[in-house]
């Protein structure tokens, strides 16, 4: 193996009830760690679940997160040598975010990214973030994307500028939403020469359902390994030297332009 091993992982998530949720996180760590998974990634809002049920009452903080009650979640990654990286809604200290949270095996938690692109019916809740983010994980890049930011292709063309070699979102798709949900995250993959990941929400969580559909996308967007609607763990390599001969390949990467110019209309 010389490439980094990634996971996407789905489950059903509780409504506001993150000790449940956490629960479930570290299963599926155990379940990817048993696969050989290097680093794992889990729904959006999974710690507190994606429900108004959830958003309307109290949102843990960072601080929170970051204690005692992630110590399963904890234990799982430091168990399996793996990196969680699993959503949250999360209360900053003046607005509420819908949030990644890293779990590192040596104990670390950090909530380094706010997702960027708040959909309209999120806005009644939740802020936008205004930074991307990036993590490294034995020594390759990976960008944070929070499901809405895939639908923009600047926000993954901002991380694979910045020198990610895999995209990693964390999402929610609703019944209704399985074509769009493949298009964007093989487009993103194609469009970057790049690995993505995607974790989707499944089964329901409070008042509504959730497709799944969690895949990890090869550099010109074939689907590596996909799941339908079951819990479980879709993986796949991300092999550095596949980015690299890929991009030599097609060369969108490396032939973006900057700017279109003026636009004339003729």
């Amino acid at each position: 193996m010389t490439g980094l091993l990634l996971g996407a992982g789905q489950a059903e998530a509780v409504p506001g009830d993150l000790r449940a949720n956490v629960a479930t996180a570290a299963r599926l760590a155990r379940r990817a760690a048993d696969r050989g998974v290097r680093v794992l990634v889990l729904p959006e809002a999974f710690l507190t679940g994606y429900d108004a049920s959830a958003f309307d009452g109290v949102l843990p903080t960072a601080e929170r997160v970051a204690g005692p009650e992630l110590d399963p979640l904890r234990e799982a990654a430091a168990a399996g040598d793996l990196v969680v990286v699993v959503g949250t809604a999360l209360q900053r200290a003046d607005r509420r975010t819908l949030s990644s949270v890293v779990v590192r095996p040596g104990g670390e938690v950090s909530v380094p990214y706010d997702k960027q692109h708040v959909d309209h019916d999120e806005l009644a809740w939740f802020t936008a973030g205004d930074a991307g983010c990036s993590i490294t994980v034995d020594g390759v890049e990976l960008g944070l994307s929070i499901c809405y930011d895939g639908c923009f292709p600047e926000h993954a063309r901002a991380a694979s500028d910045d020198g990610a070699l895999g995209y990693l979102s964390s999402a929610a798709y609703f019944p209704g939403g399985a074509h769009r949900r493949d298009l964007y995250y093989a487009a993103r993959a194609v469009e970057n020469s790049f690995y993505v990941v995607f974790s989707g929400l499944t089964g329901r969580c409070g008042g509504s359902s959730f497709i799944g559909g969690s895949a990890v996308h090869d550099p010109e967007g074939r689907p590596l390994e996909r799941l339908g609607e079951e819990e479980g763990i879709a993986v796949g390599e991300l092999d550095p030297g596949v980015v690299a001969a890929t991009r030599e390949r097609h060369r969108m990467h490396h032939d973006h332009r900057r700017s279109l110019g003026d636009r004339v209309r003729a």
